[in-house]
C-alpha cells in the first residue's frame, strides 16, 4: 500500500513541478520602439504602464525605425517590436500580435507653396523623406515608385520629425513627410501653426491601389480641432497599418498580456478608426500567434476572472500537459498492480517446468537410481521455493507450489516401495 502512495505522490509532484517550471512567465521582455520623441516610443510607453500592473517590465529599445525593428526582431535581439506595414520581416523569425494602429502618411507644406497636388510632378523639390532605417524612408521609397518619381528628381533630406516643421517654416524644406498616428504630438503641433498646412494629394485611392500593403482613410472635418476647425474639410489620406510583432518563442503568458494591452489601446473608436478594427489579424503578411489570434477574436474566457493571467492564459498548455496523464499515465498505472502481480507469480511459477518434466519422467517406469535423482531435484526446489519471500497477499501460490512438490514426492516414495 505504501508503494502505490509513494508512486501517486511522485506523480503529483511530477506534475506541479512540470507545471511550476514552464508557466510562470519571465518577469520582463525587450520591446523595439523607435527614435526617442517618436510615435513608436510613446505607444511602447503606454504598453508598458499597462503590463507593469501585472509586474512586468519592459525593456524599451531605442531604434531607427521599423526597417531596424524588423532587424533586431530577426536576429532575436529583441522579444517584441513595432514594424510599420510593407516591411519585409522574416516569418520563421517573427509572429505578428496583429495590426495595432493606423499610421497616415502625412505631406506638411509651408500654407503659401505651390506645390502640386498630383505627386507625380513633384522635382527640384526638398522633401524630408526620413532617416535611414526608418518606416518613413522606406515608405517614401514605395511611393515613389508608385506614383513614378525616380529618388533623384527631387533633394531628399533626414530630419528629426520633431525639428521638420521648424525647418519648413524656415524655408529649408518644401515638403516633410509624415508617417505616424494621426494625432502624434508633433503633428498636432504642426496642424496648429497657421504658416503650416497638410497637402491634400489627388489620386490617393488609385495611389493606394499601388501599394499592396495600403489603404485610404478619412479625417473628418474638426477631426483634429474644432477651435479653429482642422481639417476645415475632410481629407483622404494614404494609411499604412503599424504591426505589432512577437519571436515564435516568447511566452504566451506574455503575448496575453500584450494582446490584451493591445486591446485596451487601440480597441476604442478614434479619430479615423472604428470600434473593433484594432488589433486586426487580417492583412498582417504574417502568421498571427494563436494565443493573439484567440484573444482577438473571442476575448478573455472565463478562466481570466478565476485564476492568476500567467495560468487563464496557459489553460490550453495546461490541459495539452494534464491530457497525457489522465489518457496515458492513469491507464497505465491500473495495469502496474497487474503487471506487479504477475512478476510475483512469475517468481513461483517459473520453476513449473521443472515440475512437469519430472512427473512426465515418472510415467516412464524409471529405477531406483532415476527415482533418488528427482527426489534430490525436488528438494531442491522445494529449499528454492521456501526461500522465496513474497508479499502476503501473494504466499499462496507459493503454499500451493510447495503442497505440489509434497505429491510429487510422496508418489516417488510409493514408487520406491513398489520396486
Amino acid at each position: 500500500m505504501r508503494f502505490w502512495v509513494f508512486l501517486w505522490l511522485a506523480l503529483v509532484l511530477a506534475v506541479v513541478a512540470m507545471l511550476a517550471i514552464q508557466l510562470p512567465p519571465p518577469g520582463s521582455f525587450r520591446l523595439a520602439s523607435g527614435p526617442r520623441g517618436g510615435a513608436y516610443e510613446a505607444e511602447a510607453r503606454k504598453y508598458a504602464q499597462i503590463l507593469e500592473r501585472d509586474g512586468i517590465h519592459v525593456d524599451i529599445a531605442e531604434t531607427a525605425g521599423s526597417v531596424e525593428n524588423a532587424e533586431v526582431i530577426d536576429q532575436g535581439q529583441v522579444d517584441a517590436a513595432f514594424v510599420q506595414g510593407g516591411i519585409p520581416v522574416d516569418s520563421e523569425r517573427a509572429e505578428a500580435l496583429g495590426n495595432v494602429f493606423f499610421e497616415p502618411v502625412v505631406f506638411l507644406v509651408r500654407d503659401e507653396a505651390i506645390i502640386p497636388r498630383n505627386p507625380s510632378q513633384w522635382r527640384n523639390l526638398r522633401i524630408n523623406s526620413g532617416a535611414p532605417g526608418s518606416g518613413t524612408a522606406a515608405a517614401f521609397r514605395d511611393f515613389e515608385a508608385a506614383v513614378g518619381l525616380a529618388y533623384e528628381d527631387n533633394t531628399h533630406l533626414s530630419i528629426a520629425y520633431a525639428d521638420a516643421a521648424a525647418a519648413l517654416l524656415a524655408g529649408e524644406l518644401d515638403i516633410a513627410v509624415y508617417v505616424a498616428p494621426i494625432d502624434a504630438p508633433y503633428l498636432v503641433a504642426a496642424y496648429h501653426e497657421p504658416a503650416l498646412r497638410v497637402l491634400e494629394l489627388e489620386y490617393v485611392e488609385a495611389i493606394s491601389r499601388r501599394l499592396s500593403y495600403a489603404s485610404v482613410v478619412t479625417v473628418p472635418a474638426g477631426g483634429m480641432s474644432l477651435d479653429p476647425v482642422l481639417p476645415p474639410r475632410p481629407v483622404d489620406l494614404i494609411a499604412l497599418q503599424a504591426r505589432l510583432l512577437v519571436r515564435p518563442d516568447m511566452h504566451p503568458a506574455l503575448v496575453n498580456r500584450l494582446t490584451m494591452a493591445a486591446i485596451e489601446l487601440h480597441g476604442a473608436r478614434g479619430i479615423i478608426t472604428n470600434p473593433g478594427v484594432f488589433p486586426g489579424i487580417e492583412g498582417t503578411g504574417l502568421t498571427v500567434n494563436n494565443t493573439a489570434r484567440q484573444l482577438i477574436l473571442e476575448g478573455p474566457t472565463t478562466w481570466h476572472n478565476w485564476l492568476p493571467y500567467w495560468i487563464a492564459a496557459q489553460i490550453n498548455r495546461v490541459l495539452l500537459l494534464l491530457l497525457p496523464f489522465f489518457f496515458i499515465v492513469v491507464p497505465l498505472l491500473r495495469l502496474l498492480p497487474l503487471a506487479y502481480g504477475y512478476a510475483m507469480r512469475w517468481r513461483v511459477w517459473h520453476h513449473y517446468p521443472e515440475i512437469q518434466q519430472i512427473e512426465l519422467d515418472l510415467g516412464k517406469d524409471p529405477g531406483i537410481t532415476e527415482l533418488d535423482q528427482m527426489r534430490v531435484q525436488l528438494q531442491d526446489l522445494d529449499d528454492k521455493l521456501a526461500a522465496l519471500r513474497l508479499p502476503p497477499a501473494y504466499r499462496q501460490v507459493q503454499y500451493d507450489a510447495r503442497l505440489h512438490l509434497e505429491l510429487v514426492q510422496k508418489r516417488i516414495a510409493e514408487m520406491k516401495s513398489a520396486a
